[in-house]
C-alpha cells in the first residue's frame, strides 16, 4: 500500500480567463472561435455563452482560482487525521507560487504522491500548463518529461475505481453516494463555479466547495484501499 504520509490529495477550481467573450483580446477571440467549433452542437449557440460555459475547462482559455490540498497524518492516539487548506486568489501566478511554496515547506518534494479524482485527465495537466504559461518551473512531483510510467507518482481515484474497465466515467458524487460518504455537492458543483466567481464574487464559497471535494476524494481513496474513513472530528480546515 502507498505511504500515506507522502500522499497529497488535490483538487482545483477553474474559471474562464476573462469574465466575458467580449473582454478577450481579439486574437484570443478568434482562437476561441476555432477551438470551440466542435463544441457547437447547435449553430445558434452564441459564442459568448459558449465561452462563459466552457472556457474554464481549457487551460489555454481558463485560469485556476483555487487549489485545495489535503495531507494525512496520525495523531498521538494513532488516529488518522487530515489537514486541508484552500489556496485561493484572483491572481493565478500568486496562487501557483503559494502552492509550490507550501509543498516545498511541508513535504519531501521527491516523495510526494499526488492524488485526485479524474486528476490525471484534468487537474494535474491543467496545473502544469498554467504554471508554464505563468513562467513557473514545474516542481519534481509535476515533472513528467523523461519519466517511465511507473516513475510517475500520480494517483487517480476514478482510475482506481475502474479496475481496468475503461467504458465509463464515474463521478466523485456517485462514489460518495455508493460508499455512504457525505457528498461535496451540497451547495454548488463545477458547473456553477464560473457564475459564482464572476457574478457573485464568491471565491470563498468556491474555496469551501473545493475543500469538500478534497475531503471526499481522500475518503474514497481510503475506502478503495479498504481502510477506515476519517472521523468528522479528525478533519481540520486551515487557513
Amino acid at each position: 500500500m502507498n505511504n500515506l504520509k507522502n500522499l497529497v490529495f488535490l483538487d482545483i477550481e477553474t474559471v474562464s480567463g476573462s469574465p466575458t467573450f467580449e473582454t478577450l483580446e481579439p486574437a484570443m477571440q478568434e482562437l476561441w472561435e476555432k477551438k470551440s467549433t466542435f463544441l457547437r452542437r447547435e449553430d445558434d449557440i452564441p459564442l459568448d455563452k459558449l465561452y462563459f460555459d466552457k472556457a474554464a475547462i481549457y487551460s489555454e482559455f481558463g485560469k485556476i482560482i483555487c487549489i485545495s490540498v489535503g495531507i494525512l497524518y496520525h495523531d498521538k492516539e494513532d488516529q488518522l487525521n487530515i489537514r486541508i487548506k484552500a489556496i485561493r486568489s484572483d491572481d493565478e501566478k500568486e496562487l501557483l507560487e503559494e502552492f509550490v511554496a507550501l509543498m516545498h515547506d511541508k513535504m519531501d518534494e521527491d516523495k510526494i504522491q499526488l492524488c485526485g479524482h479524474n486528476a490525471k485527465e484534468f487537474d494535474f495537466p491543467y496545473i502544469c500548463r498554467r504554471m508554464l504559461i505563468n513562467g513557473i518551473a514545474l516542481p519534481p512531483y509535476l515533472q513528467l518529461s523523461g519519466k517511465k510510467p511507473w516513475e510517475i507518482k500520480h494517483l487517480d481515484t476514478m482510475e482506481m475505481w475502474k479496475f481496468g474497465d475503461y467504458k465509463s466515467f464515474t463521478s466523485l458524487a456517485l462514489l460518495t453516494e455508493v460508499f455512504n460518504i457525505p457528498s461535496p455537492k451540497d451547495d454548488i458543483d463545477g458547473s456553477d463555479v464560473n457564475r459564482v466567481y464572476y457574478h457573485e464574487e464568491g471565491l470563498e464559497r468556491i474555496a469551501e466547495y473545493c475543500n469538500r471535494d478534497v475531503l471526499a476524494t481522500a475518503q474514497v481513496y481510503l475506502k478503495i484501499q479498504g481502510l477506515e474513513l476519517i472521523e468528522e472530528d479528525k478533519v481540520q480546515f486551515v487557513e
